[in-house]
């Protein structure tokens, strides 16, 4: 499976069978977190066999069922943005080894002994990751008319744009974002250069970092394999 088709089947999933994640499946999870840190200067940790975060108030009020096993998002405080890119690449990276995750900000627990938060750094959010007991629903979400704007270096009709942007739009728009608000939208300059601009919202940083991810996959399934990003 590659991303592109991961990510069109990923779906928020909140309740996990008991099969438990190990053998290759872990050793390439926990493979591709540590690389992930190397390569963000981040903290994330793949946390296993812990419930404790998911079995409280908060977690019932979020309709959790049966998490055993998370990402816990940690990094700089400053990092939230980072933490949306690399926690999506994580999380269709568990989609193609035929996991099922959900990002979760506030309906969850706290459990310090499964993972460590350093000085300066914060747990941005967790992702609960497992064997779903469905494979989630798709969340019906705003058209292109309504995230994308055009003028600059794009054309009013949608089949005049760059192939690459459709394409990275159009993997945009799946995104999981926080309360599936969707506060973001895309342009692109005559230079090719794509602005990502997000409204007033909660956890907009990770929000962002998540679009982007999407995008640049989208991008790359028509041959952009660098996407410039305005500053």
């Amino acid at each position: 499976m590659d991303t592109l088709r991961a990510l069109e089947l990923r779906h928020s999933v909140r309740s996990f069978t008991d099969k438990p994640i190990e053998g290759d499946v872990l050793a390439t999870l926990q493979k591709l977190v540590a690389e992930v840190n190397k390569e963000a200067g981040l903290h994330i940790q793949l946390v296993v066999n812990q419930p404790k975060a998911f079995d409280g108030f908060l977690a019932s009020y979020g309709r959790f069922k049966n998490v055993q096993n998370y990402f816990a998002m940690v990094g700089p405080k400053k990092d939230a943005e980072k933490v949306g890119y690399y926690g999506q690449k994580l999380v269709l990276e568990a989609q193609k080894l035929g996991l099922n995750t959900c990002w979760v900000g506030g309906t969850h627990g706290k459990d310090n002994n499964a993972y460590e938060v350093g000085k300066k750094e914060k747990m941005h959010i967790l992702i609960p990751v497992g064997y779903g007991t469905t494979q989630g629903n798709p969340h019906k979400g705003k058209g292109l008319d309504k995230l994308v704007k055009t003028g600059g270096g794009l054309d009013e009709d949608p089949a005049k744009w760059p192939e690459w942007f459709a394409a990275g739009a159009d993997a945009a728009l799946k995104a999981p974002t926080a309360l599936n608000q969707q506060v973001f939208t895309l342009s692109l300059d005559k230079k090719d250069r794509v602005t990502i601009k997000e409204s007033v919202g909660i956890m907009t940083g990770i929000d962002t970092g998540i679009v982007k991810y999407n995008f640049e996959v989208g991008a790359a399934s028509k041959g952009c394999t660098k996407v410039q990003w305005a500053k």
